[in-house]
C-alpha cells in the first residue's frame, strides 16, 4: 500500500507482493534446512518468474490513470539521524562506521525480524507435528499423492489460508513425508504466503478488482505449471522427495544443532510472550500504535505524537 501511494505502478506493486515472501533469506534458508536443495532453488526462482509475469500482465491490462509522483522514505535506518532530504548521501555515508551498521543489522535480525517470525514459526512447527503424528502415512499418498488433482487441492487449501512463508515450510515438509508430491508441496509454498482472504480484500481496494483477478490467476496458473515441472525433475533424476527431506541437518554437528535450538528458544521467549499477552489482553492497543511505541523506545525519530493514543492508528 505504501509503495502504491508513493507512485509505484500496479505491476511493480503486484510483483513486490508475490516475490517478497518467497525470496527472503529466511524463507530460502529454512527451505534448505527442512526440505532439500531442489526445492530451495525452485521456490525463489518460481516466485521470481511468477512475480515478473504478474507484473507485466498487470501493466499490460490496467488503465493508464495512475500517479507518477514518488516520495520515498530516505530516513536513516540505523538511528534516524537525518531525514535523507536535507542531507546528501555523500554526507550521510560518513555518519556511521562499519561497526555501527553491523550492530544495527544484528539488532534488526534478532529483534524486529525474529519478533515477526517467532509466532508464525511456532505455529508452523505445531501444525507440522500434528500432521506427522496424527495422520496415517497412507492417507495423502492414497487420496492426494501427485498430479494435477493434488495441486488443484493445494490451491483450494492454500489460497484462503493465512500463513507466512516461514510457517508454511515445516508444514510442506510434513506433507511430503506423508506422501504428497514435491510439486504439490511447492504449490502450497507459493500460494499460502502470497494469498489469503484478508490480503485479497485489501488488494482489491488498493489496486482494483481486475488487478486482484490478474494477481490471483497468475499465481494459481504459475504454481500449478511449475509444480508439474518440479515433479518431472524429481522423476527424471530418480529422486525421492521423502528421502531428501531434512537431510541438510546431517552436515551440521549434533552439538551445534542443540546450541542453535537453545539460542532460538531463548530469542523466542519474549516475542511469544508478547503474542500471547496481546491475544488475551483485555485492554488491547491498536497494533499500529504498539509498533510505533516499540520503535520509539529503540529510536527517538520514530516517536509518535503525544496525543496519538487518543487518535488511534494513522
Amino acid at each position: 500500500m505504501s509503495l502504491r501511494k508513493q507512485g509505484a505502478n500496479k505491476g511493480a506493486t503486484t510483483a513486490f507482493l508475490i516475490s517478497t515472501p518467497e525470496s527472503g533469506v529466511d524463507s530460502i534458508s529454512i527451505t534448505y534446512a527442512l526440505l532439500d536443495p531442489i526445492m530451495t532453488v525452485a521456490r525463489p526462482v518460481v516466485a521470481f518468474v511468477t512475480a515478473t509475469a504478474a507484473g507485466i500482465a498487470e501493466n499490460l491490462f490496467h488503465d493508464n490513470k495512475q500517479s507518477t509522483e514518488i516520495t520515498p522514505d530516505l530516513t536513516c535506518p540505523i538511528d534516524g539521524c537525518c531525514d535523507g532530504v536535507n542531507c546528501s548521501p555523500d554526507k550521510h555515508r560518513k555518519h556511521h562506521g562499519f561497526r555501527e551498521k553491523l550492530l544495527a543489522g544484528l539488532r534488526f535480525a534478532f529483534t524486529d525480524l525474529w519478533n515477526d517470525l517467532a509466532g508464525w514459526f511456532l505455529l508452523g512447527l505445531l501444525l507440522a507435528g500434528m500432521i506427522t503424528a496424527l495422520i496415517p502415512d497412507d492417507v495423502f499418498s492414497t487420496y492426494l499423492g501427485a498430479g494435477l488433482p493434488a495441486m488443484l487441492l493445494m490451491l483450494a487449501v492454500g489460497i484462503p489460508l493465512y500463513i507466512c512463508a516461514t510457517a508454511s515450510t515445516p508444514i510442506a515438509a510434513a506433507l511430503i513425508l506423508k506422501g504428497v508430491s514435491p510439486g504439490a508441496a511447492l504449490v502450497f509454498l507459493l500460494v499460502g504466503p502470497a494469498t489469503n482472504i484478508a490480503s485479497l480484500t485489501v488488494l482489491t481496494g488498493v489496486l482494483g478488482k481486475r488487478a486482484a483477478a490478474i494477481y490471483l490467476a497468475t499465481i494459481a496458473i504459475s504454481a500449478v505449471f511449475f509444480g508439474l515441472i518440479v515433479d518431472r525433475i524429481y522423476a527424471a533424476f530418480g529422486l525421492s522427495a521423502q528421502a531428501m527431506v531434512g537431510q541438510a541437518s546431517e552436515i551440521i554437528p549434533f552439538w551445534v544443532g542443540v546450541v542453535g535450538a537453545v539460542i532460538i528458544l531463548a530469542l523466542s521467549v519474549k516475542p511469544l510472550f508478547r503474542v500471547i499477552k496481546a491475544r488475551f489482553s483485555v485492554d488491547k492497543k491498536p497494533k499500529d500504535l504498539v509498533q510505533i511505541q516499540e520503535k520509539a523506545e529503540r529510536n527517538p525519530m520514530f516517536a509518535a505524537p503525544a496525543d496519538s493514543a487518543d487518535c488511534g492508528p494513522t
